[in-house]
């Protein structure tokens, strides 16, 4: 994620951030399922009181750019129901190969490998 704050811009700090991370997510360059920075490390990393990165997030959530979820952390949401559905399914998928030990390689290789057999046919 990239995002610049401009101290001369005429849109308040928030705002900027606001609009970056919006544009990004219907950009696709920060794709559904993305976890975000904490609002203190964005803060930090940008210079900014946290209570203004909180504003933005918040702003993001209300607006269904972002989700938060709870103590799992704050994501860029789904457009749509079945897109938000897959990208929880795929987070979800690839926490359980995380744990069992599998590295990125092989838990693409494993999830690549059930998408063929789940396709086949349908093209």
């Amino acid at each position: 994620m990239k995002v610049t704050i401009s101290g001369t811009a005429s849109e308040a700090p928030y705002e900027q951030l606001r609009a970056q991370i919006a544009d990004q997510a219907r950009s696709g360059s920060l794709p559904a399922g993305y976890r975000l920075p904490t609002v203190r490390r964005l803060a930090e990393e940008l210079g900014l009181a946290p209570n203004t990165v909180a504003k933005a997030y918040r702003a993001l959530e209300g607006d269904g750019v972002i989700e938060t979820r709870g103590r799992n952390g704050t994501f860029v949401a789904a457009a749509e129901g079945s897109a938000r559905e897959a990208a929880h399914a795929a987070e979800e998928y690839a926490r359980r190969a995380r744990r069992l030990g599998l590295d990125r390689e092989a838990a693409l290789a494993a999830a690549e490998e059930a998408l063929r057999a789940v396709y086949v046919g349908e093209r």
